[in-house]
């Protein structure tokens, strides 16, 4: 499936007016419609009454974009005003290439951390939230060898498989992220606060829904979409044979992804659903190198995406038959210049470039996606 490159805007802050759209609730066709029409989502709330009815808002939507809850508006405000809280619209360079072409994409997207993270290739591991001792061992040994070929590893933060995943990426030093059901400062379940605040330390924490949004019942398969969209592929470990992670597994299929599922014992009931789904066609794996294979096309086109995006060179010739890549751009060969054989931290690299840590991060990206430079616990090193 081609991944559409991420269309530029002007860099203005356009973060109430996007927040008044997302405020007016209701069918999410007429918001989508008016951001399609109107050059941005100031624009669109500027554009009135008239073009509000005209794209299909409801009167209810139409009464919000004209008066917006003043509550609701400070505090999701609030919220992105602290650090490393960010707001990614559909027309934002930074919203995620995968999800542009993805059926019903958010309007915007709630992230705490680090939002680069969602450019990068991930696989999505899910499972049952009462997983066998076995299948947390699956989980963990396929999240830590993907981790370490340089996948970053996507979940849902849930119990079980979720967390298993995410806990493995963060013990290797490799990036994670959650795609969450509630608003993006809503910790669920409750015992998970910890494990929510490294991820969105270490990588990034996501979700459509406004701060505040308690967790309902409908939400959690709209998050489903979600994660199958921002990745490569989905590997379900584990799974009845009615559950979320079928759900996540359909939703990952109808979006052109890869689908992965371990098989397991016949009389273990949590296997019943990954047995259904090799036998509808998923891709039945027994080591993560299957899983490798599975995603080499899409991460390559996820790798042109990212070029476009930031207009630097990708080489595909093999690492090991290069010294150095070719970087004609004066910031990347400075970059290249600051890195050595040592594992350098990103504080070291932005007193040796004098360049910022945004991006330092997105230029190490391309560069890794490249093979040029390598990552481990957060330090980089030429290849």
């Amino acid at each position: 499936m081609p991944i559409p490159a991420p269309h530029p805007v002007a860099a203005t802050d356009n973060s109430p007016a996007l927040l008044t759209l997302l405020l007016a609730g209701g069918p999410m066709a007429p918001l989508r419609a008016l951001l399609d029409r109107f050059e941005n989502p100031g624009s669109a709330i500027a554009a009135g009454t008239e073009a509000w009815r005209s794209a299909g808002c409801t009167p209810e939507q139409c009464r919000a974009l004209a008066r917006p809850d003043a509550a609701a508006l400070e505090s999701a405000q609030a919220w992105l005003a602290a650090p490393n809280h960010h707001l990614l619209g559909r027309a934002d360079p930074d919203y995620p290439p995968l999800l542009h072409g993805s059926p019903n994409a958010p309007l915007a997207l709630f992230v705490a951390g680090n939002p680069t993270q969602l450019w990068t290739p991930a696989i999505a591991i899910v499972g049952s939230r009462a997983p066998s001792p076995g299948g947390r061992d699956n989980a963990r040994d396929f999240a830590t060898e993907l981790a370490r070929n340089g996948l970053t590893i996507a979940s849902g933060l849930a119990a079980g498989i979720d967390a298993a995943a995410h806990r493995a990426a963060l013990a290797y030093g490799g990036v994670t992220y959650a795609v969450i059901g509630t608003g993006p400062d809503v910790i669920y379940p409750r015992h998970h606060r910890e494990l929510q605040a490294q991820v969105a330390a270490a990588g990034a924490v996501v979700s459509e829904y406004l701060p505040g949004t308690p967790p309902r019942s409908g939400q959690f398969p709209a998050r489903n979409r979600l994660l199958a969209a921002l990745t490569l592929g989905t590997v379900v470990i584990e799974a009845a044979e009615r559950s979320g992670a079928l759900i996540t597994a359909r939703l990952a299929c109808e979006a052109g992804r890869e689908v992965f599922a371990l098989p397991g014992s016949i009389h273990n009931p949590m296997a019943l659903g990954c047995h259904r789904l090799i036998r509808e066609g998923a891709t039945l794996v027994g080591r993560p190198a299957d899983i490798l294979e599975g995603i080499a096309n899409m991460a390559g086109e996820l790798a042109s995406a990212l070029q476009n995006r930031l207009q630097a060179p990708i080489c595909c010739a093999p690492a090991q038959s290069r010294p150095a890549p070719a970087l004609p751009d004066p910031d990347y060969q400075r970059l290249w210049n600051a890195l050595g054989f040592d594992p350098t931290g990103m504080d070291s690299l932005i007193e040796r470039t004098g360049l910022t840590a945004a991006s330092l991060s997105s230029m190490l990206l391309v560069m890794e996606l490249e093979g040029s430079v390598s990552s481990v616990h957060g330090r980089y090193t030429r290849n």
